[in-house]
């Protein structure tokens, strides 16, 4: 399929840390290789004095390079949420790409995956240069307030229905562009205040159910 090309009947867009990983595993890649850089970037993130985007980017770039492989092994161990191969099942068998669009690292996302990123449609998420002492950040996607403006990816692909899998405040841009939403955890509540539709969602396996029975009566 080409993003830019005819328009599809559906795709689904996921994001990664703490939705299909069943913690958020930046947050926790930062508490264990940046704690004291992180704890007053995250209280400053969490008061908006400074963007997701800014607090970020900050943190991973004060981790140094030497530390990068160490990362992408700790990520290994980190859960999936349950019933995640079994969606990629049930969307392949429907002809439905399946696009994960992370605020996160895309090494992260690879290291954690192992052989299923070769199931996903396409990944977007942030890149790092280890080529100096310090990681250094890098996105072709970055906005204002992201490092991966979630929006920016959703309207490259020409998709009828666009369905939405989020967990946190970084998904909340791109649930009020998706045709339907699958909330969960903080995202849920930011879309109950907003009065925005979503579905409640606590495994992959909820994600299925309702998809199979919303495109059996379609």
């Amino acid at each position: 399929m080409n993003e830019k090309g005819n328009t599809i009947q559906r795709c689904v867009f996921c994001d990664f840390d703490g939705t299909i990983t069943a913690e958020e595993s930046l947050e926790a890649v930062f508490k264990r290789f940046a704690p004291d850089m992180f704890s007053p970037i995250k209280d400053k993130m969490m008061a908006l004095e400074i963007s997701i985007r800014e607090g970020v980017r900050q943190t991973l770039e004060s981790i140094p390079s030497a530390s990068y492989l160490d990362i992408l092994e700790y990520v290994k161990n980190i859960p999936i949420r349950p019933g995640f191969e079994s969606l990629l099942d049930f969307l392949d068998d429907q002809g439905v790409p399946f696009v994960i669009v992370s605020g996160g690292l895309r090494g992260m996302i690879d290291a954690r995956l192992g052989s299923l990123v070769n199931r996903m449609h396409k990944i977007f998420a942030a890149d790092v240069d280890i080529s100096g002492e310090f990681m250094h950040v890098t996105s072709d996607f970055e906005g204002d307030m992201e490092l991966v403006a979630k929006v920016d990816v959703l309207n490259l692909f020409n998709a009828k229905q666009k369905i939405v899998i989020g967990d946190g405040a970084t998904d909340i841009n791109m649930a009020q562009e998706g045709s339907l939403v699958f909330a969960r955890d903080s995202l849920a509540f930011f879309l109950d205040h907003m009065k925005i539709p979503y579905r409640q969602w606590s495994d992959f396996f909820d994600v299925q159910t309702a998809l199979s029975k919303i495109w059996q009566n379609a």
